[in-house]
């Protein structure tokens, strides 16, 4: 199983949308990961302030970059969330340290 992550930063004065948003993720777009055969163990999203960071665990790591850079699903919802979270080129972030 390996871990991957991504960092968004949230745009002023709406980190309650962010939250609101995450309370109805369409079913569509979980649908789109989980039957994508990355084998999804985990996704948490951690937030403060203006940055949220996300968490997979997952099988196949390709399979999850390739649902979000080909789904229409998740073209959707980069849509949706385009008021609410800044559009950076690279949010990925690299692992720097694993204790367990």
């Amino acid at each position: 199983m390996e871990r991957i992550a991504f960092h968004l930063r949230i745009k002023e004065g709406q980190r309650q949308a962010y939250r609101e948003e995450h309370e109805a993720v369409p079913e569509a777009l979980e649908s789109a990961y989980v039957d994508s055969g990355a084998g999804l163990k985990t996704y948490s999203v951690f937030e403060k302030m203006d940055t949220s960071s996300v968490i997979w665990k997952s099988k196949t790591p390709e399979a999850i970059r390739t649902v979000m850079e080909e789904s229409d699903e998740q073209a959707d919802w980069a849509e949706m969330m385009g008021s609410i979270v800044i559009d950076e080129d690279d949010t990925w972030m690299d692992e720097g340290y694993r204790m367990v």
